[in-house]
């Protein structure tokens, strides 16, 4: 998951019961043979993303959706994938801006690879069954477990005022995971601690209520592939906090304007070049094949060739690797509806998951598995 991407829209599951399963048997799913692992990752919808995102995280995302398998009717298997906007509303208070956040981040994890047919797509909001879910979780939630996490303590450490969403953050990011009986989440090193919370949370709910036979499911993390980070435009950690980001869908003018501004030293066209401290052969790296590296490493200790060529190398190189995502972009946003379906689709394969998951809950603590007045939605 992400503090924060096919090509035929999805179809359209039977819409969830009102009277899901309340069996309370959350690993029945590995059990009748299917995949022993359902992942589950949320990317947060704050602007268009980054080399820096794709590399450090969005791609191994979506490398993990081959970790399901394609549902009976072909709506997705066992990984599922969120935009999360209830999570964006901590930073995000414009509503427009939030909507073309979200659809931003629809459009970049399909043209990037995430495939409907492979994965379940859908809007954190459009499954309420998650916000009630962390209800019933702050109900055992100590109130230290979040005052040490590190959203809440680094931001107070800086002398500025916290929200409750902010505070509470992690509680909804454990009933995002829980909610789908997650087996494996992948996360930065960094945010391992969110696991932690939703793993710490998920046993206490279970020791409490659960008895014989456990509520929820405990994930486990998948921690991505640190070697993965990219430097930015100064060399720096690419971010957009420091303004060195190549966003991956820019405009070709954008694009180029962007990769010639990288600064470099002093040296001459026809001096050697060191490769490892140049921060737009470390850039390159990230799309070119072990010979092409080693290639242009060896007309960078050469001499002869400026810097000026290398970054056109680094251009054309981007450009390629980026090109069918790019072209697969242009379809999808000239298809809006056909977003929306893929959207509405993964919905309900959400909700239908979620249902069962939370009736569970309720039923385990003393509430009706279903609302009282549900047949009458």
């Amino acid at each position: 998951m992400t503090d924060a991407a096919t090509d035929s829209p999805a179809a359209v599951p039977p819409a969830a019961s009102s009277e899901p399963t309340t069996s309370r048997t959350p690993r029945a799913a590995a059990s009748s043979g299917q995949s022993p692992h359902r992942v589950l990752s949320g990317i947060q919808p704050t602007g268009p993303i980054h080399w820096g995102n794709y590399f450090g995280a969005v791609r191994q995302y979506i490398a993990l959706q081959h970790h399901g398998r394609a549902g009976a009717n072909g709506t997705g298997g066992q990984a599922y994938y969120f935009i999360a906007d209830l999570h964006a509303l901590t930073t995000v208070h414009e509503a427009a801006l939030l909507r073309e956040y979200v659809n931003e981040a629809a459009l970049t994890l399909l043209a990037l690879g995430l495939d409907p047919d492979q994965a379940t797509l859908f809007v954190q909001s459009d499954v309420p069954e998650v916000t009630e879910l962390t209800w019933l979780l702050m109900t055992l939630t100590p109130m230290p477990m979040l005052e040490n996490c590190h959203a809440y303590k680094d931001k107070k450490a800086r002398g500025l005022t916290a929200d409750a969403g902010l505070f509470t953050y992690p509680v909804l990011m454990a009933a995002d995971i829980l909610a789908y009986d997650s087996t494996l989440v992948p996360v930065g090193a960094d945010q391992k601690q969110h696991i932690e919370v939703t793993r710490d949370l998920a046993g206490k709910f279970n020791a409490t209520y659960g008895g014989e036979t456990p509520v929820f499911t405990i994930p486990e993390p998948y921690i991505l592939d640190a070697s993965a980070k990219v430097v930015g435009i100064d060399g720096e950690k690419m971010s957009k906090s420091y303004d060195n980001t190549i966003p991956v869908f820019d405009s070709a003018k954008r694009l180029k304007k962007r990769i010639m501004s990288i600064p470099t030293d002093s040296a001459t066209v026809e001096d050697p070049k060191d490769p490892e401290a140049s921060t737009i052969f470390t850039l390159f790296c990230l799309f070119a094949s072990e010979q092409e590296q080693a290639e242009l490493a060896a007309r960078y200790r050469a001499g002869g060739m400026g810097y000026g060529e290398a970054k056109k190398a680094l251009l054309e190189a981007s450009r390629e690797h980026f090109a069918a995502a790019v072209e697969r972009r242009a379809e999808l946003a000239a298809a809006p509806d056909r977003v929306a379906e893929i959207l509405a689709a993964g919905a309900a394969t959400a909700r239908q998951r979620a249902a069962a998951v939370l009736a569970r809950a309720r039923e385990a603590c003393g509430l009706t598995p279903t609302p009282r007045n549900s047949s009458q939605s």
